[in-house]
């Protein structure tokens, strides 16, 4: 593993996004989403995502010099069209609409249809708690990679939700980022890059039992014909119809609502057809806004103050960790693998694309 700065990082995404014709202010915002969740330690959403669009654009499914454009609204709601283009731009446009919408209503309700993948949903919720609202973000997914409790078969995608609410401290908001699987895909293909073994329980094959080796897992959920990602909580005695329901809750608010395609009745050559869903609330329209920020703080920090069970792992929050890798990161570099720098070298060849890395 090799560290960049984030800088250095930016400039190669933005090499690339530009090389396929993205709009500058789209690539710019783009950029800015994939490298904050670099930071963040979310290396499967980030930089290592260019060469699954490249397989995108190569087989036609992703348009980069498209524009997102609002198709409908109404003084709360609004429906925003991605254009079948990366969804980092969209949804930062449909989160600033929601924003708005929910400071002259109390309520924002933004969806995005034919869109594409969109990095982590936890960007987008935070745009809301940055600008003092709760903000949630549901989005579906192209691929078939989870499989239902008590199913052999992958039906449901990852299907990712986020919520983020402001506290006392503007610079720590509560942010919770998940996958309504066990684990994420692209954390998966981390773990094939970096050769690493795969928890067991992350990954699972037609008769329901644990796969460890990084490279079949990963393999596997390309074929994507038995087995699978567990569904959040692994297996049925952990409770993973919770996690089964939740995904099944985020495909009607980003699928169904946002009119775009559930991945099992979706055709290869069709379109992949994301759908994104934004919903903010403004807590000035139910008190204090001030009071509530306050709130927010006083349950974080009560959960940070309890006693751990082990002393060198103290309580966290949703968003503590992602907050240390940041401060860590900026410092010292964003770690980039041999594999994948060798990856965006042959993208960047491909695309005659300046190669900074």
């Amino acid at each position: 593993m090799t560290q960049y700065s984030a800088g250095t990082v930016r400039q190669q995404i933005l090499a690339v996004l530009s090389a396929w014709g993205m709009a500058p202010e789209r690539a710019h915002i783009t950029a800015e989403v994939m490298v904050d969740t670099d930071l963040a330690g979310i290396d499967s959403h980030g930089i290592s995502m260019l060469p699954m669009y490249q397989r995108l654009i190569d087989a036609g499914k992703l348009d980069t010099r498209a524009e997102a454009v609002i198709e409908r609204e109404g003084p709360s709601t609004a429906v925003v069209d991605g254009g079948h283009n990366l969804g980092h731009s969209a949804m930062v446009t449909a989160m600033r609409l929601a924003v708005s919408k929910a400071r002259e209503t109390g309520v924002g309700v933004v969806t995005v249809r034919r869109s594409h993948h969109f990095g982590a949903a936890g960007y987008y919720a935070r745009i809301a708690a940055e600008s003092g609202q709760i903000g949630l973000v549901t989005s579906t997914t192209p691929t078939k990679t989870v499989v239902p409790t008590r199913g052999s078969r992958p039906v449901l995608g990852t299907n990712p939700l986020a919520f983020a609410a402001p506290s006392a401290n503007e610079a720590e908001p509560f942010l919770l980022d998940m996958s309504t699987s066990t684990v994420a895909m692209n954390k998966v293909k981390v773990y094939d890059y970096l050769e690493k073994p795969l928890p067991a329980g992350w990954v699972l094959d037609g008769a329901g039992q644990p796969v460890t080796d990084s490279h079949a897992g990963y393999s596997q959920l390309r074929d994507q014909k038995e087995g699978g990602l567990s569904p959040l909580g692994g297996t049925e005695q952990l409770s993973s119809h919770k996690g089964y329901g939740l995904a099944l809750m985020v495909q009607i608010l980003a699928g169904a609502l946002a009119g775009a395609t559930f991945a099992p009745l979706r055709e290869p050559s069709d379109p992949n057809d994301i759908g994104h869903f934004c919903l903010v609330i403004d807590p000035a329209f139910f008190g204090d806004a001030e009071q509530f920020a306050a709130s927010v703080s006083q349950i974080v920090d009560l959960l940070r103050a309890e006693p751990p069970a082990a002393p060198d792992r103290p309580v966290l929050v949703p968003g503590d960790i992602e907050r240390t890798v940041r401060t860590e990161r900026l410092a010292a570099g964003i770690p980039l693998s041999g594999g994948l720098v060798s990856h965006i070298r042959d993208i960047c060849d491909q695309n005659e694309a300046p190669f900074h890395l």
